[in-house]
């Protein structure tokens, strides 16, 4: 896995952030490659280049930079997506790929140019977080049919949009105190209430396009069904502010969403996918990633001291053997007394133990996480596996509960509403960037 701070870009290689745009190239009976009439060659005339698919205030965006983005979205797809999907992949794709030229072309003519030597740093980073060298990290690249330089250059757009919102939106957002103090006065009164964290993917719609869209957020909900990373897809095809923290809406309560959107919402677990549905301007695929009362701890983050004991099956063992075995080992875990038992009785019945002393709660798979919190300390949830894992227990050696933190200080309250304010302002800067430029598509 390649994982990276920057916004825009994803956590992981299969899940590298992508970009894209809407841009279809209809081919005509006549002339089957939609070749213009006018043909233009860009520099040298070498038949290995790629034409351009856009120019963008005379730089070139070829087909090639649009292909490397699309292999990095199949990586996160597991090669699954359609070609309908695909299609509307690389419009999205060209999208992205015209915004991100804007973007180093703004800083460059602000002279806030992005070194090469600032892209390596931070793409050697990106290696060093996953464990690998940066050579190693070329190769991965280059096997999903990407690119190093594919990645490089969302880096530069990402750093080149930083500088600018730097110097020209931050400097300009004002947040008074008696805008905290009221946040931080209601969020006392709030107290013990729930918040939902949720990710969203927003199509917009009109009464023309309606039934189009709703065909490709169903789409969407089915690679996502099949296991396809949600970040990926919020960044690649939302039209919400979220997208580019890949459909976080943050914690919020139900109250401050559409209607709509809170109806579905009160009624998910978390891991939860629900969508496409309506709601004004569009359809909506939400996500529930976690859920918590407000200013009160939250068990999930109890330390709990643990041992795993577990045994496995030999190749060709049957079910009524491993029943069999399984029965033994039931009954040797409920005779066990204690976690200073465990390892006289795993050696017992032949299995093995292993302990860990610094878990969370929400470490665990989410099914087994009521289980441990309703344990007490030196009992056992019930057996669980497989015949192809094996099975084991969970024993429950001690517990260090979660305090609670007093909720956020004013200065945490006060970042928050700058962030947000600077993320709807670069909304418009980025619109503006887009009005202004002379974009000629190929």
């Amino acid at each position: 896995m390649i994982e990276y701070k920057f916004s825009k870009l994803l956590a992981g290689i299969a899940a590298l952030g992508l970009a894209g745009g809407p841009i279809a190239l209809q081919a005509q009976a006549a002339n089957p490659l939609n070749i213009p009439d006018d043909v233009a060659l860009l520099g040298e005339g070498d038949p290995n280049v790629r034409t351009a698919t856009a120019v963008v205030n005379g730089s070139v965006i070829t087909g090639t930079d649009i292909e490397q983005r699309v292999a990095l979205l199949l990586g996160a797809s597991g090669n699954q997506l359609t070609p309908e999907q695909l299609q509307a992949a690389r419009m999205q794709i060209l999208r992205n790929l015209i915004d991100e030229t804007l973007q180093i072309q703004a800083a460059t003519a602000q002279e806030m140019p992005v070194t090469e030597q600032e892209v390596d740093a931070q793409y050697a980073e990106i290696a060093q977080r996953n464990n690998q060298s940066i050579e190693g990290m070329n190769q991965a690249l280059t096997a999903m049919g990407s690119s190093p330089a594919s990645l490089k250059r969302q880096l530069r757009a990402e750093i080149a949009w930083q500088r600018l919102l730097s110097r020209n939106v931050a400097p300009f957002i004002n947040v008074s105190r008696e805008e905290v103090t009221d946040v931080l006065a209601r969020m006392e009164a709030d107290r013990g209430t729930v918040e939902y964290r949720i990710g969203e993917i927003f199509l917009s719609a009109t009464p023309a396009n309606r039934e189009a869209v709703l065909q490709n957020a169903q789409r969407i909900v089915e690679q996502l069904q099949r296991g396809a990373d949600f970040s990926v897809y919020a960044r690649q095809f939302s039209e919400a502010s979220t997208a580019a923290a890949g459909g976080d809406l943050g914690f919020v309560r139900l109250d401050t969403l559409p209607t709509e959107m809170a109806t579905v919402a009160r009624d998910m677990e978390p891991g939860q996918l629900v969508g496409p549905f309506e709601i004004p301007g569009g359809f909506e695929i939400v996500y529930l990633i976690d859920r918590r009362q407000v200013g009160m701890p939250d068990p999930r983050n109890a330390i709990l001291s643990l041992k795993q004991i577990s045994i496995s099956f030999a190749p060709g063992t049957t079910e009524a053997q491993a029943a069999a075995r399984v029965e033994q080992f039931n009954t040797a875990i409920q005779g066990m007394r204690g976690c200073g038992d465990a390892e006289r009785v795993a050696s017992e019945i032949n299995a093995e133990v292993v302990t860990n002393d610094g878990m969370r709660v929400a470490q665990l798979p989410e099914q087994l996480q009521p289980t441990i919190l309703g344990l007490q300390v030196g009992q056992a949830t019930p057996p669980f596996g497989s015949l192809e894992d094996g099975v084991r227990v969970l024993l429950l050696c001690g517990r260090d509960d979660p305090q609670t933190d007093g909720g956020p200080n004013f200065d945490r309250i006060m970042n928050q509403i700058e962030d947000d304010r600077i993320a709807k302002r670069a909304q418009r800067y980025l619109r503006d960037l887009r009005n202004d430029a002379y974009i000629e598509y190929n």
